[in-house]
Parts: C-alpha cells; structure tokens; sequence
C-alpha cells in the first residue's frame, strides 16, 4: 500500500480555501486512476509536537507505482496544477510505502 499525504498551512483566508478546496480541488483530485481511498481531517489538526497544519489529506493507492503513475496522469497533473489556486500558505506533499506491523 502506498500513501500520500498532503499538508495544507493555515490559510490567510480559510472561507476561501475551503471553497475552493471543497468545490474545485476535491472533484479534481477524486478523478485519479488508481486512488483506493482519500480521506481528509474533520476541523484543524492538533500538534503535539511542531506546528499544526489547517488540513491533512490522505490518498491510498495500491502500490508506489500505481501512486506515481495517477500523479503523471492528466487527472493528476490537473489536481497538482490546481494547487497554487488555493494553497498560497504552502503545501508538503509525502508519498510513502505502509506495511502492517
């Protein structure tokens, strides 16, 4: 199982970002091929070490290949693209391999 992870920053206007996250980045992003699940935080994350992020997102694919491959496709490309539109404050974006321990 591959994941990838995406942590938005507080936004300067979070009414905003969450328009556009809800009614534009959402539908882009569930267009993927590949993607088995995609998961995002209910309200704010709490830290307990470090720096909260605004929202944490959480897309579960099959493999690390079957990840890469949906972030070249169009549909990922468009969702990427899409980025700079809403996430001015920044964005760290982690793919990484899961296993069961």
């Amino acid at each position: 199982m591959a994941t990838l992870l995406v942590l938005y920053s507080p936004p300067a206007d979070t009414a905003k970002f969450d328009a556009h996250y809800q009614n534009t980045h959402i539908p882009l992003a569930r267009k993927m091929p590949g993607m088995r699940s995609f998961t995002v935080t209910s309200g704010q994350p709490r830290a307990f070490a470090g720096s909260a992020p605004y929202l944490v997102a959480q897309l579960q694919f099959d493999s690390m290949a079957s990840l890469e491959a949906a972030l070249a496709s169009p549909e990922g490309q468009a969702a990427v693209g899409d980025l700079p539109n809403f996430a001015q404050a920044g964005v760290t974006v982690l793919a990484y391999e899961t296993s069961g321990v």
